[in-house]
């Protein structure tokens, strides 16, 4: 069971690994403020769960301040009731459930998946062309994939892997190092792509550069319905908590 301080710990992790321009804590709150696509970098989460932190107006008055809508994630959790009561009573609707899962590094880093075993990922500082072009790629809203890029690429310290294949990169992904925890981000294969492994030594990859920084946490966010979960958790990562945006 996670300490209070630990869920504290990975919340601002989270919000700092996707960098929002502006980043602020407020009545037991972390805010992001950005008016990007990254919902985790424009929304505000709460940094305990027992007890959670008042539900303020001064929290969705910090969002007008920058002109930007105020968001909140929050935990679908029964002690966070009151909490959805007055987010509703506000007007705010939930979107799509999202999990947060989380593993040691040492765990998946020896991953191997189903599928081919080459190519192996390449980790670079930054995204180069053919990163963004996977990125934004068929299959994927291409304006919102630039902006997502340009937003990852604020994560300081961050790794962008691809797999890469005669000149093609068909599967990539984003790891960033903030707090102390490797988060995980921006996980796409190509569609003709899918199924043969690439993501999973994505993952593995990444294990190894986190356990490399000495972090002893990745942590991910994946939507409920998305198929990928069953890669997380072959991969070794377990889920902790599931949450709403609110807008």
């Amino acid at each position: 069971m996670l300490k209070a301080e630990d869920i504290a710990r990975l919340e601002r992790a989270t919000v700092a690994g996707v960098a929002p321009r502006r980043m602020m804590e407020l009545d037991g709150w972390v805010l992001g403020l950005d008016g990007g696509p990254m919902g985790r970098a424009r929304s505000a989460a709460p940094l305990s769960h027992d007890p959670p932190p008042p539900l303020t107006p001064a929290l969705a008055e910090s969002y007008a301040a920058t002109g930007l809508a105020p968001a909140f994630r929050l935990p679908d959790l029964p002690v966070f009731a009151a909490a959805r009561d007055l987010l509703r009573d506000g007007g705010f609707r939930p979107g799509e459930p999202t999990w947060v899962m989380t593993a040691d590094p040492l765990a998946v880093a020896g991953y191997a998946g189903p599928g081919a075993r080459r190519p192996e990922p390449v980790l670079l500082e930054a995204p180069d062309a053919a990163w963004t072009e996977a990125f934004c790629g068929p299959g994927f809203d291409a304006r919102e994939g630039a902006q997502r890029v340009a937003q990852l690429s604020r994560s300081p310290g961050a790794r962008f892997a691809a797999v890469r294949d005669g000149g093609r990169t068909l599967a990539v992904g984003v790891l960033s190092r903030a707090g102390g925890v490797g988060g995980i981000h921006g996980m796409r294969t190509a569609p003709d792509q899918r199924g043969r492994g690439h993501a999973g030594r994505i993952l593995a990859a990444f294990a190894r550069q986190a356990s490399d920084w000495g972090h002893e946490d990745l942590i991910l966010q994946v939507e409920a319905g998305n198929p990928a979960r069953r890669l997380y958790r072959a991969a070794g990562f377990t889920e902790l908590w599931r949450y709403w945006y609110w807008r």
